[in-house]
C-alpha cells in the first residue's frame, strides 16, 4: 500500500541501525486506545479512534521488526481516576507499550503521569490543554494533533481581527476549558480586545440557559465557547432558542469538530469559524484516507481520529528505527524525524513534545453552498505551524533548555 510505503520510507529516514541493548522484548508491540467511548466526546474520538488505529496497524503491515502489533481499547468515562487506573493496569500487567488518543484534558494529564513514571509512550490526539507540553510536559509524550494555544492563535485571533474585540466566555469547568479560556484571553488582550467576564459550566451540561443569560447580559460582542463535543452542540442549539445571534452577539466556537456540525446541521451552524488540523475534503490525500475510514464507520473522520492514525504510524516507524519500546527512546526518535503524511506536511515535534504543524481556519458553509453529504467547510486561511503553536511567553516545559 502507498501508506505502508510512506511508513517504511520514514523508517529509513530515521536510520535503521539497531543495538543489541535495545531489543524489543516479548512477542508483540501493544497499543492501547483510551478514549470516551460512550459520552459527549465519543463522536470526536471513541470507536472512530479505535478504527483509525486499526487502519494504521494494518497499513504498517501488522508487525514491526518481526513482532506482531496488537491493539486494545477502553472507555475512560471522562474521569481522571478511571483513566489513571486503566493506564496503570495496561502498563503494569497487560503489556501495553503506548497509549493513544485520550480526549478530556484532565484524564490526559493523569494518564501522562502514569506514562512518565512507567517510561511508556503517550500519544495525545484528543486532549487539548497546552499544559500537557507546558509545565506538565513529559519526555515520553507527544501532543500530536492540536492544542489550546493553536486554537487561540487560530479562531481567537481571527475573530478579534474581524472586529470581535469584547468577549464573554462560557467555559467547560475542567483543565481543557480553563486552558482554552486562558490562552484565548492572552490572544484577545494582545490584540487590544477585552474580556468582560466568564462563567464555568460543568462537563456534560444539559441546560446552558443560566450561562447563556449571563453571556447575553454582558453585552459582549463575542460569546466564546470554551467547550467541546456535546457541550458545544447544546450551547449553540440553546443560544439559538434565546435569539442571541439575532440580538447582535456572535458565537465563537473555539473547538468545533465536523461531528458537531453534522449534529447541528448547516442551518444552525453556518457562519461559524473554526480552527482544525484536518478536514476530510481538503485535498485528494485527505479524501482517499477518509473514504476508507467512512467505509468502516459511516461518518467522516474528525481531526482527532485522523491524528490517531498519524501518531501511530510515526510511533511505529520510530520503534522500527530504534528496535526499542522504551518510551523516552522512541519519543526521542519521533522528535528527530519530520512528519509527512496525508494530514501533515513538514511537521516537526518540538522539544516540549508539541507537533508543530500547519493549522487551518475554516468557515461553516450555508446550506445553499453545500453540494454533497458532509460538504461543510470552506477554507479561509492557512495558519503556518510556527504561528499557530507560538507560545505567548517563555516555554514552561522543564525539558526545554535555555
Amino acid at each position: 500500500m502507498k501508506l505502508t510505503g510512506l511508513a517504511l520510507t520514514i523508517g529509513a529516514m530515521l536510520g535503521l541501525a539497531t543495538s543489541a541493548s535495545a531489543q524489543i522484548s516479548g512477542d508483540a508491540v501493544k497499543i492501547g486506545v483510551l478514549s470516551d467511548m460512550s459520552s459527549l466526546y465519543s463522536d470526536i474520538g471513541g470507536p472512530g479512534s479505535v478504527e483509525a488505529a486499526r487502519m494504521a496497524i494494518a497499513d504498517f503491515g501488522d508487525a514491526v521488526n518481526g513482532k506482531k502489533i496488537e491493539l486494545i481499547s477502553a472507555d475512560h468515562q471522562n474521569k481522571p481516576d478511571i483513566g489513571s487506573a486503566i493506564a496503570t493496569q495496561w502498563f503494569t500487567n497487560d503489556g501495553v507499550d503506548a497509549i493513544v488518543d485520550v480526549p478530556t484534558s484532565s484524564v490526559a494529564l493523569a494518564v501522562q503521569e502514569v506514562a512518565r513514571n512507567k517510561n511508556k509512550a503517550f500519544l495525545i490526539s484528543g486532549a487539548a490543554a497546552s499544559d500537557l507540553t507546558g509545565k506538565a510536559c513529559s519526555p515520553s509524550s507527544v501532543h500530536w494533533t492540536y492544542d489550546t494555544v493553536a486554537l487561540a492563535n487560530g479562531t481567537g485571533a481571527a475573530v478579534v481581527k474581524s472586529g470581535g474585540d469584547t468577549w464573554f466566555f462560557i467555559t467547560a469547568d475542567y483543565a481543557f476549558g480553563h486552558a482554552l479560556e486562558r490562552d484565548t484571553t492572552r490572544v484577545i488582550e494582545e490584540a487590544g480586545g477585552k474580556v468582560l467576564g466568564s462563567v464555568r459550566a460543568p462537563l456534560n451540561t444539559a441546560d446552558f440557559s443560566s450561562f447563556l443569560l449571563q453571556a447575553q447580559n454582558s453585552k459582549a460582542k463575542i460569546i466564546g465557547l470554551a467547550n467541546a463535543g456535546g457541550d458545544t452542540i447544546n450551547s449553540i442549539k440553546q443560544a439559538a432558542e434565546f435569539g442571541i445571534v439575532e440580538g447582535g452577539q456572535k458565537l465563537a466556537g473555539l473547538l468545533v469538530f465536523i461531528s458537531d456540525i453534522h449534529s447541528l446541521g448547516l442551518q444552525a451552524a453556518h457562519g461559524l469559524q473554526l480552527t482544525s488540523a484536518f478536514y476530510w475534503d481538503q485535498n485528494d490525500e485527505t479524501r482517499t484516507w477518509s473514504k476508507r475510514f467512512f467505509e468502516k464507520i459511516k461518518r467522516e473522520p474528525t481531526m482527532v481520529q485522523a491524528g490517531v492514525y498519524g501518531a501511530i504510524m510515526h510511533y511505529l516507524a520510530a520503534v522500527k528505527a530504534t528496535n526499542s519500546l522504551d518510551g523516552g527512546t522512541v519519543v526521542k526518535q519521533m522528535k528527530a524525524a519530520p512528519v509527512n503524511d496525508f494530514m501533515t506536511k513538514n511537521g516537526r515535534i518540538r522539544e516540549d513534545g508539541t507537533l508543530v504543524r500547519d493549522m487551518y481556519l475554516f468557515e461553516v458553509k450555508k446550506p445553499s453552498e453545500s453540494k454533497y453529504p458532509w460538504d461543510y467547510y470552506k477554507q479561509i486561511a492557512v495558519i503556518p505551524g510556527e504561528e499557530a503553536f507560538k507560545l505567548p511567553g517563555p516555554n514552561q516545559c522543564p525539558l526545554v533548555k535555555g
